[in-house]
């Protein structure tokens, strides 16, 4: 997996803000580790390590990252493997679960570092439609614990119901910001307006 390296831009999480181009502050070493703990990442295809359990990959990050106590690590895995609906599937290898079952441990995998905000990347384009729904259900209830997420999805009927702000974007540039309300019932540009009178009829 290779993650993209911004050339121009800033990226905020709370008061620390990281500017990228000619006039940029570059982190390092701890001090970048320090920031990407803050963010969780899920991504469209898992990205669990085969080789390890469930339990083990959500126990990865806070044992390698956060030096925490195995045992510790442990039950804090078994939550929140039981929060996202996993309990009894510890021991199972990503192989043995199902898509939907799988990006439910990657959500946990990601809430172990106890993130500031939470980036969703696509992450029911891969699943079967009877599997959305697991995976889609588990990130309302985090929207209505008040978690700060980022996510990038066609489910339209998703981002309407839980946004609160819509970000529309085509060909790689933002075309439309705003809140969800006004974007569904009276987006402001064309593309937009194109755009949902198309998905929107199905």
């Amino acid at each position: 997996m290779i993650l993209e390296e911004p050339t121009s831009g800033t990226v905020r999480v709370g008061r620390q803000q990281i500017s990228f181009g000619g006039s940029g502050r570059a982190l390092a070493g701890r001090k970048l580790a320090a920031y990407r703990s803050r963010i969780g990442m899920v991504f469209q295809h898992f990205e669990l390590f085969p080789h390890m359990t469930a339990l083990q990959n959500v126990m990865e990050g806070p044992v390698t990252v956060k030096r925490m106590d195995r045992r510790a690590a442990a039950e804090l895995a078994r939550g929140l493997l039981a929060k996202v609906g996993l309990a009894g599937k510890e021991q199972s290898y990503p192989a043995q679960l199902s898509g939907g079952q799988a990006q439910r441990v990657a959500i946990a995998r990601a809430l172990a570092m106890s993130p500031d905000v939470m980036l969703f990347d696509e992450v029911t384009s891969a699943l079967d439609r009877e599997l959305v729904f697991e995976v889609l259900g588990v990130m309302r209830q985090l929207a209505l614990e008040g978690m700060t997420m980022l996510v990038v999805t066609h489910e339209l009927w998703f981002a309407k119901n839980v946004a609160d702000r819509i970000v529309f974007m085509d060909h790689g540039e933002i075309v439309e910001e705003t809140p969800k309300d006004e974007f569904f019932s009276a987006p402001r540009t064309k593309r937009a307006q194109e755009f949902l009178s198309k998905i929107m009829a199905h």
